[in-house]
């Protein structure tokens, strides 16, 4: 894929996502909602970078499945139970972030819920990506 980050000077400064990516690629690969399920289907983790990190890393094991890099996401929206948390834990969940996925960041939106499929869960990632 090829992907260009755009971020124009007339928006306020990104930090942690792109406001717009352009991608050209030959494969779409849309990701279904990921959460913080070990292999039993159980959800980890009892904070909420905890379970992002789980969410984020299954999300990118659904990737590479399908053959695509963390590099080839174009759109990622992370739906949590709880906004005010996320902005409180927003440095530790960017740096997980970017150990997990890098620098090369989709757009993305976050938006609050009233709960998710699992009652237990504190966030779901979902998005798609444009593979070459």
């Amino acid at each position: 894929m090829t992907a260009e980050r755009v971020n124009p000077s007339e928006l306020s400064p990104p930090t942690g996502f792109s406001h717009a990516v352009v991608a050209s690629g030959s494969r779409l690969v849309f990701l279904a909602g990921q959460t913080a399920l070990d292999t039993d289907g159980k959800i980890t983790g009892a904070t909420l970078p905890e379970q992002f990190g789980k969410a984020l890393t299954n999300l990118l094991t659904a990737l590479r499945a399908a053959g695509g890099t963390p590099a080839d996401l174009a759109r990622v929206t992370v739906y949590a139970t709880d906004v005010a948390a996320y902005r409180a834990h927003a440095r530790r969940l960017g740096g997980i972030w970017r150990e997990l996925a890098g620098r090369d960041y989709p757009a993305m939106a976050v938006v609050e819920v009233v709960r998710l499929w699992d009652e237990q869960a504190l966030v779901e990632l979902d998005g798609f990506a444009v593979l070459p």
